[in-house]
């Protein structure tokens, strides 16, 4: 399988991905735990099915100091032990958030509640639209066949700062 298409290599689709890029730091800034963004960000993509962000978001919370072993079970984050009450909260949300399409009925009243216990409202904010954002950028990645593999940590770190 090869690439269809680098949104970088146009015009207006790489207008669109710095605009996108950018919108993301205010994720970044946020006060939601650093560990917990690419967490997220790792299992939502690995619901979706996307290569590319799920290299990543492992090679990015990799280079940040997470663990091998947390990050070889986030998929399966129900029946491990090295999550925080928090992250697991996050993480369903996460799920949850992304099956829409699976017929489930979005976010559960318990799940919301678990959140609310463990995160500021700013910290809501931004998990929330942490979930919206990463799960249109596994539709860009998708829709255009990136593979993952190549990426290096810190590559983009310059191509939201403009």
């Amino acid at each position: 399988m090869t690439s269809r298409f680098n949104l970088f290599d146009n015009e207006l689709g790489g207008k669109f991905a710095k605009r996108f890029g950018n919108a993301s730091l205010v994720i970044i800034q946020s006060a939601l735990p650093k560990s917990t963004q690419e967490l997220v960000q790792l299992r939502v993509s690995q619901i979706n099915g996307c290569g590319w962000c799920a290299d990543v978001h492992t090679k990015d919370a990799a280079a940040a100091g997470e663990t091998a072993v947390r990050l070889n079970l986030v998929a399966t984050w129900r029946e491990s032990t090295v999550f925080t009450n928090a992250e697991r909260a996050a993480l369903a949300l996460a799920e949850e958030g992304t099956r829409l399409a699976d017929a489930h009925p979005g976010v559960s009243d318990q799940t919301w509640a678990r959140v609310r216990e463990h995160y500021t409202d700013d910290q809501i904010a931004a998990l929330v639209a942490l979930v919206a954002q990463i799960n249109a950028a596994n539709r860009l990645a998708v829709i255009t066949r990136q593979q993952g593999g190549s990426y290096q940590p810190g590559m983009f770190a310059t191509a939201t700062a403009n």
